[in-house]
């Protein structure tokens, strides 16, 4: 017999999940589309009864992102610049409608390699926090997505914050998607960049890339490459330059693999000039 259970407090649905293997259906944008029209063959456990795990608040120590909370919830809370890109991001995941309802975490949980939040977050240093009714454990969340549709999620666990330590929520943001169209789109590529500028130069940088290889990767070589440089238009030529050698894309019906290689090269470059406040302008090709 196939269960529904909707709890009301976070130990009540750890303790379902730790007596029996559960489906867990939180905004419902990426569980109904893929469930189709098919019978529903695996226990459910609706989440969207827990309050606790819906906000944003501020520790000593970090920023911590309940799983519940929507992408609208983050636009409308006042945070640092450096989660501008991840702002930016939300704004581009699917409709309002569906950032109306979408969760965070179920962004993270669904594992595409064309989620829009990952790459922002990955440039926050971000880390998942995932609960058993037995254990708390967190992740990096480089370490949490696997591959396509895989995660480091362990049986009777479930993700219940995103957690933002405070020394990389410094510096300004930017986020840069490519579709087909502006809205209601996969990504062919994107881009998040986060830097931190000092006394006119770059003295941190963080770089991702998304929809070009399984998981959305950091940029190790153009994050090196751009530190102690002046923080000018120059850095886009720095960029073009640099080596990017963790990106594996695919080609598929939205782009060849070596398009999407030319073009997470382009959208970095203008992150990069985006998070110090310059446009893209005639610096990098169109």
């Amino acid at each position: 017999m196939i269960r529904y259970a909707k709890p009301t407090t976070v130990d009540e649905a750890l303790a379902l999940l730790g007596e029996d293997r559960w489906r867990i259906l939180a905004g419902g944008t990426d569980f109904y589309p893929a469930q189709g029209n098919k019978p529903f063959r695996e226990n459910i456990l609706d989440i969207n009864g827990l309050t606790a795990l819906r906000g944003i608040v501020e520790s000593e120590t970090h920023w911590l992102i309940g799983a519940r909370t929507t992408w609208t919830d983050l636009v409308r809370h006042p945070l640092p610049a450096a989660f501008d890109a991840l702002k930016a991001a939300a704004c581009d995941v699917g409709s309002v409608q569906i950032q109306n309802v979408a969760s965070i975490a179920g962004n993270l949980c669904n594992a595409s390699p064309a989620a829009d939040g990952v790459p922002a977050l990955l440039v926050l240093d971000a880390e998942v926090e995932l609960r058993s009714a037995k254990a708390l454990r967190r992740l990096p969340l480089g370490e949490f997505i696997l591959g396509n549709r895989r995660t480091a999620l362990a049986s009777g666990e479930m993700v219940t914050a995103i957690r933002v330590p405070k020394p990389a929520a410094g510096g300004t943001s930017a986020f840069v998607k490519l579709g087909a169209r502006r809205y209601l789109v996969i990504s062919i590529a994107m881009a998040a960049a986060r830097l931190v500028v000092d006394d006119g130069a770059v003295a941190e940088a963080a770089i991702a890339v998304g929809a070009c290889s399984a998981v959305a990767r950091r940029l190790t070589g153009v994050e090196a490459a751009l530190l102690g440089l002046p923080a000018n238009e120059a850095l886009c030529r720095v960029v073009l330059a640099a080596p990017i050698d963790e990106l594996s894309p695919i080609a598929d019906v939205r782009g060849s693999a070596q398009y999407r290689q030319d073009a997470a090269r382009e959208l970095v470059a203008r992150a990069v000039l985006g998070a110090i406040g310059h446009t893209a302008g005639d610096q990098v090709a169109a």
